[in-house]
C-alpha cells in the first residue's frame, strides 16, 4: 500500500480509502490511485482490512446447502449470490451431503474466519450448537428445514401441502394405487412430504398400503430399483409421487426400461432443467427457489443492518405445474 502511495502521490490513508470504497477522495486522485494499483499488482488484503475496521465485517456469507451438484441447491445459490452482490456481499457455500459433524465443522471454520452470516440447509437435527454464536450476533437464516432447539429465522415451503396436492391431483385423475418414494426416513422435508400424502389418502378415504410407500432412496439408481419392484408387484401402482428431484429422474429412467411412462402417472416434488423436455413432460411440485433466495437475503441484509425483533419464519407456498405425465389415468378403474 505504501508503494501504491508513493507512486499515485497520495497518503496511504488515501490509498485504504480508495481501495476500501470509502468517500473522500476526488475523482482524479481516485484514478490515479487505480492506476497505481494496476501498474503495480497490488491486491487488497481484506484480512488485515477486517481487523482495522470499525464494524469488522468480512463481506463473506456462508452458505451451507445439502448438495451444491442438485439443482434445488445449485439454483437456490445462485439467488443468493444475486440477492447479495449488490450490498457487496460474497457467498462461501458448502455441500452437507446429510452428514451432521461435517455441518459442525464447516460452521466451525466460517466462525474462526468471521464470517458475517450464515444460511444453513441442515444436516443436524438439533441446533443448540449455534446458541453462543446467535448471542454474540451472528445472524443465521435456515433454509429448506425448521431450526429445532434454537428459535431462529427460517425460510421453508410447504413440504406437507405439496405432497398432499400431489396425491390429490392423482386421486383426482382416478388412481387408487398410488406410490410414494422419498429422501431419508429422518429427513424433515420427507417426513412432512409423507405425511402429506397419507393425508391427502385419508381424505379422499383411500386405504394406506405400506408397500407402496418406500423410503431411504438417496440416489437415481436407487429410485430406478425401488420403481422395478413397485411395477413387479401383484397389484403395481398406477401413479407415483416422486419426494425428490433425483428420486424423479429414477423413476422416469425405470418407467423407461419398463415401457411404461405413458402408463403410469408420475408427478415430481421439485421441478428441474428439462423436465419440460422429456416424453410425456413431467407434472411436478414447484418450488420457487428465486424467492426461497430473496427471502433468505432480505432477511439476513435486515439482520446486518441491525433489524431487532422475534425471528421471522417465511412458509411458502409450493405450485403445481401439470405438464402430462401427472395426467396419465389408471389403465384400469381404481
Amino acid at each position: 500500500m505504501k508503494d501504491v502511495a508513493l507512486l499515485a502521490g497520495v497518503s496511504v490513508k488515501t490509498v485504504s480509502r480508495v481501495v476500501n470504497g470509502e468517500p473522500g477522495a476526488s475523482t482524479a486522485v481516485r484514478q490515479r490511485v487505480l492506476g497505481a494499483v494496476e501498474r503495480l499488482d497490488y491486491r487488497h488484503n481484506l484480512g488485515a482490512s477486517t481487523l482495522r475496521r470499525k464494524d469488522a465485517r468480512s463481506g463473506i456469507v456462508g452458505a451451507l446447502l445439502q448438495d451444491l451438484g442438485n439443482s434445488f441447491s445449485a439454483g437456490l445459490l445462485r439467488a443468493l449470490e444475486d440477492a447479495l452482490r449488490e450490498p457487496g456481499l460474497s457467498v462461501l457455500a458448502a455441500s452437507l451431503d446429510e452428514e451432521p459433524e461435517r455441518e459442525r465443522g464447516i460452521v466451525s471454520d466460517l466462525v474462526a474466519r468471521r464470517a458475517d452470516g450464515l444460511v444453513l440447509m441442515p444436516a443436524t437435527h438439533r441446533h443448540e450448537y449455534l446458541i453462543s454464536e446467535r448471542r454474540a450476533g451472528l445472524p443465521v437464516v435456515f433454509v429448506d428445514r425448521r431450526p429445532h432447539g434454537l428459535d431462529c429465522d427460517s425460510v421453508t415451503v410447504d413440504n406437507h401441502g405439496g405432497a398432499k396436492l400431489a396425491t390429490a391431483h392423482l386421486v383426482a385423475g382416478g388412481h387408487r394405487r398410488i406410490a410414494m418414494l422419498t429422501d431419508l426416513e429422518e429427513i424433515e422435508t420427507a417426513v412432512e412430504r409423507r405425511a402429506g400424502y397419507r393425508a391427502a389418502l385419508a381424505e379422499k378415504e383411500i386405504g394406506f398400503a405400506p408397500e407402496l410407500l418406500v423410503h431411504d432412496i438417496r440416489s437415481e439408481m436407487a429410485a430406478a430399483q425401488a420403481v422395478t419392484a413397485l411395477l413387479d408387484l401383484a397389484d403395481p401402482p398406477t401413479a407415483i409421487v416422486a419426494g425428490r428431484n433425483i428420486i424423479t429422474v429414477g423413476t422416469v429412467r425405470a418407467l423407461r426400461a419398463a415401457g411404461a411412462v405413458r402408463e403410469v402417472a408420475v408427478v415430481g416434488f421439485d421441478d428441474f432443467p428439462m423436465a419440460d423436455l422429456v416424453e410425456p413432460p413431467l407434472t411436478v411440485i414447484r418450488q420457487d427457489v428465486q424467492q426461497i433466495g430473496a427471502e433468505v437475503a432480505r432477511i439476513l441484509l435486515d439482520r446486518l443492518n441491525g433489524a431487532g425483533g422475534p425471528p421471522q419464519h417465511v412458509v411458502l407456498e409450493p405450485t403445481l405445474i401439470q405438464r402430462g405425465s401427472g395426467e396419465i389415468p389408471p389403465r384400469r378403474p381404481g
